[in-house]
């Protein structure tokens, strides 16, 4: 290969590259990698993850790395080519400004939390900055990522026999989202938490359509949960993992027949997770306690909202 080819061939490669910031917890980072993901698959790219803003928030970090993913970290020089924030009344001069510098990597923001069919229609390079909180974006490559997102390593022995018990009944993951929801006044200003009536009810349709439902409760608030929520069926509170295996409990929550999900992208993904086309999913009809989101195409087809 002559050199001339050698570097048209970098430039190519370098043409198709997508990098998508990551920021939030592993469920955040789950819909931003998978909606990378599945644009890269369609036009032909390559995945980079912008993991900058983890240096700047104590409270969050990295948690794709313990994944099959298929991505790698953006290198410096890639994100310099980055183009920088511009407002709204700029977007035209920076079109422009792209067609003389084809090295610079355009951005594109999420505009809504609705899904945005624009995000297909963007050419490659790119930038992507949102939360991508659909199945729309990634759905037309949900085996795949079924399989990427998932821990690189095999069940751990404290959670061999939780797995097992899993496994032999008709087992409805129950997750209870507290944490941050409820210490700081701007995240529950925001998000809002799950009653404790949403839950007995969600447990109550369960029964009604299950022959002998076994619930096993997730949860970052056990004390919480235990004091507020009694179902009168089989209960097991999932206590194995400490917060920095989280994912762990993630992947147990996937091994669950049905699922009862909080208002949460974490336990979202432990329902997303299961394969299984006769799950019932109970998700809470409103996910935030603000109503400015237009969440209507948050929840696949199929799940309930209560």
């Amino acid at each position: 290969m002559s050199p001339g080819a050698s570097s048209r061939k970098r430039s190519d490669v370098s043409q198709k590259v997508v990098i998508v910031q990551l920021n939030g917890g592993l469920g955040n980072q789950m819909f931003q990698y998978a909606a990378g993901r599945a644009l890269t698959r369609r036009k032909g790219g390559q995945l980079k993850l912008d993991t900058r803003a983890f240096a700047a928030n104590p409270l969050r970090r990295y948690e794709l790395g313990r994944l099959r993913i298929v991505a790698e970290i953006a290198t410096p020089s890639e994100l310099d080519r980055v183009e920088a924030p511009m407002p709204a009344w700029w977007a035209a001069v920076g079109r422009a400004a792209r067609l003389f510098d084809r090295r610079r990597i355009p951005r594109f923001r999420e505009r809504g939390f609705r899904y945005d069919p624009a995000l297909g229609r963007q050419p490659l390079p790119l930038y992507m900055e949102g939360y991508w909180q659909s199945e729309r974006y990634f759905g037309d490559i949900a085996a795949e990522l079924r399989h990427e997102l998932t821990p690189t390593e095999p069940i751990s022995p404290a959670n061999a026999p939780i797995a097992e018990s899993i496994r032999s009944v008709e087992a409805v993951s129950l997750h209870v989202r507290r944490g941050d929801y409820v210490s700081r006044p701007e995240t529950n200003h925001f998000h809002g938490t799950c009653s404790p009536d949403y839950y007995r009810d969600a447990v109550a349709l369960i029964k009604s359509r299950l022959a002998a439902p076994h619930v096993f409760v997730f949860s970052d608030d056990f004390a919480w949960a235990r004091e507020n929520l009694g179902f009168d069926v089989p209960t097991t509170f999932v206590e194995a993992n400490s917060p920095a295996d989280g994912f762990r409990d993630m992947q147990l929550m996937s091994l669950c027949r049905h699922h009862i999900i909080a208002n949460s992208s974490f336990s979202w993904w432990g329902a997303w997770l299961n394969p299984s086309a006769d799950k019932i999913v109970i998700a809470p009809r409103q996910w935030f306690r603000a109503a400015a989101n237009d969440v209507s195409t948050l929840l696949p087809d199929g799940w309930i909202k209560l």
